[in-house]
């Protein structure tokens, strides 16, 4: 680094570090100080002719792409985005009040924030689905940035990431780690020690590059510098730097997380920074003009191979689920595929098959997949991510965060409920319906055979958003023919007379148990109207409301909890009907079993409707 460029960083850190305490003192919250010891560190790479971006379009496909996985160091962010020319100073200091777009922690009010952060380890998964998809995908030469702090390196989740990304051999990811020592509560689990970060990432396949000073500009610029020739790994930048840098009664001193500078604190500190020229302003470098390479629909296997259904049929809807994804890819270039290690289960290795480019494996790694997927769908592609649907609950954290980035992220979860039979309740998703209604804008579908499934694949397709499918594990009867339509939103009655007395409304592996409920219910001339609930959220109230006028009482029957499954979707639905609702759940703690063992002894069975009927009608 020549003595001009060092002399203009320089000045720009000044200039960072003055908007970062002047807007969080406006504020009157915020987190300056773990800000301010990453400025060098940012100021560097945005201005130090190594990032390559275009901010009059933000969406550019050749754009290098930062995330700020330590999202509580926004504050450094809008600032390095208006020394860019990108952000008025004048928003600047709007930070954290209502209506601004600068908000407490990036969020995608903003267009140059890649994706929302701030609830910690989860920026790197974000980082390495961007990576992967310029590597294996649109075949470009952007580059992925991800900044860290030391504190949430205790994160399993980024060690997650950080195995993916070297197993990819993700050359394009740099992971720079602020290694400030100090957290929210005292000094980190190794301090100032940059040594351990470096042996523990050398082991999982990363290049190490640490820095002795993180503040010292040139030896930034130069660990840069080495990151952009690494032709193999991904690249961890380490740098010791430290917390509240450039103000003295704030730099490496404890009690100062997240505490903003008082009027006089700050006017001391722009004392000690000396002139700052808030008219200065830093360009980027310019990206690329490259064309996303467009992912051929063409399969590598002949699509006649691909089985078709006809009523009666006994199939899996999860072998189905596979079978969909086929079918889809083969239209829309766009599907992709992520599993984590249980695709021969899921069959998802059905579209591995046939598009094996297009399948990342994720392994054992939920979190990781999950937030894979969200970088994935930030480029525009659409991911459908499927593993046991009990395990979707360890990513909870992940899939709450989705719901902010504006995702187009799908789901598949199987092996839901007790029905799966003998593997017992650690296998048994038995609280996902409740995981995913609870999600801002998504979309629940629950599909009760092969047609419904690959149909119900196709609405997920269309919808811009978060969709989850429960996708059956056992094989049940083909109930539906190949013409029929299906919309989200909608349910479908497939029982119904004038003499209708309780409607029982189901789906999945109950609506199977209420059908043959009927067949024997009406042997003894009683007549129950069966509902295919497939569309859980968002719910059909204009139908449910029909047959709350027209029967007497309601019967839900799911292989769910009851605490938000469908009962309880049933009666936020109805709240204003006089109709009484009776809930068959699973209520027991289970075990293992055959699937009508355990559907019986969860009272959830062919039996059990009939007797709650019976019940019923009895009163």
């Amino acid at each position: 680094m020549d003595d001009s460029k060092k002399r203009r960083l320089s000045e720009f850190s000044k200039t960072i570090r003055y908007w970062i305490l002047r807007s969080t003192t406006e504020a009157g919250s915020g987190h300056p100080t773990s800000a301010l010891s990453s400025v060098e560190l940012m100021v560097t790479l945005l201005f130090g002719g190594l990032f390559r971006a275009d901010l009059s379009n933000p969406n550019n496909p050749n754009n290098d792409r930062l995330i700020f996985s330590k999202g509580h160091a926004a504050p450094l962010l809008y600032a390095l985005y208006t020394l860019a020319g990108a952000i008025e100073e004048k928003e600047l200091l709007t930070l954290r009040k209502m209506g601004s777009r600068l908000e407490g922690h990036p969020a995608k009010d903003l267009p140059f924030v890649e994706a929302p952060t701030g609830s910690l380890g989860q920026g790197l998964s974000v980082g390495v689905g961007l990576a992967l998809n310029a590597k294996l995908l649109d075949e470009l030469p952007y580059r992925t940035y991800v900044l860290l702090g030391d504190s949430e390196m205790s994160e399993g989740s980024v060690w997650e990431a950080i195995q993916l990304a070297a197993h990819y051999k993700l050359n394009n990811l740099v992971g720079v780690i602020d290694v400030n020592r100090l957290g929210q509560r005292g000094e980190t689990m190794y301090g100032h020690d940059i040594s351990a970060y470096a042996e523990r990432l050398s082991a999982f396949g990363w290049r190490a590059i640490p820095i002795d000073d993180g503040h010292d500009l040139a030896k930034v610029f130069h660990a840069y510098h080495e990151a952009l020739t690494e032709a193999e790994k991904p690249t961890a930048i380490i740098a010791k730097t430290l917390k509240g840098k450039g103000v003295s009664f704030t730099e490496n001193k404890e009690g100062w997380h997240g505490k903003a500078l008082s009027v006089a604190e700050f006017d001391s500190a722009e004392k000690e920074l000396g002139p700052i020229d808030v008219s200065a302003r830093g360009a980027l470098g310019k990206p690329q003009s490259i064309l996303p390479k467009l992912q051929k629909g063409q399969p590598e296997k002949p699509l006649t191979e691909l089985p078709s259904y006809k009523v009666g049929d006994r199939i899996s809807v999860r072998r189905a689920y596979g079978v969909a994804l086929v079918r889809i890819g083969f239209r829309n270039p766009k599907v992709i595929a992520l599993d984590a290690e249980v695709k021969n289960s899921t069959f998802a290795q059905t579209f591995e098959e046939y598009f094996p480019k297009r399948y990342f494996e994720m392994y054992i790694a939920e979190q990781n997949m999950v937030g894979i997927a969200l970088g994935l769908s930030l480029r525009g592609k659409i991911p459908f991510v499927s593993t046991f649907a009990a395990f979707f609950t360890r990513t909870h954290d992940q899939l709450r965060m989705l719901q902010y980035a504006n995702a187009n992220v799908k789901f598949a979860g199987s092996f839901a409920g007790v029905s799966i039979n003998t593997d017992g309740p650690s296998q048994m998703g038995l609280e996902d319906i409740a995981l995913f209604r609870g999600l801002l804008g998504s979309i629940v579908l629950y599909p009760s055979d092969a047609v419904s499934c690959e149909k119900l694949i196709e609405k997920a397709i269309e919808h811009p958003g978060i969709v989850y499918l429960r996708v059956t594990r056992n094989d049940t009867p083909v109930i539906y023919g190949e013409d029929e339509q299906f919309q989200i939103g909608k349910c479908k009655i497939l029982k119904s007379s004038e003499n209708d007395s309780v409607t029982v409304i189901a789906a999945g592996i109950t609506l199977h148990e209420t059908l043959a409920a009927y067949e024997q219910l009406k042997k003894q001339g009683i007549f129950i109207r069966v509902v295919d609930l497939y569309s859980i959220k968002p719910i059909d109230i204009e139908t449910l409301t029909r047959c709350a006028r027209e029967t007497k009482a309601f019967i839900t029957v799911e292989d769910h909890y009851p605490e938000g499954g469908i009962g309880e979707a049933v009666r936020s639905a109805l709240f204003n009907q006089k109709v009484p609702i009776h809930s068959l759940a699973v209520t027991k703690q289970p075990t293992s079993g055959t699937m009508e063992e355990l559907l019986d002894y969860e009272d959830i069975s062919k039996r059990a409707i009939v007797e709650k009927t019976l019940e019923l009608l009895s009163t």
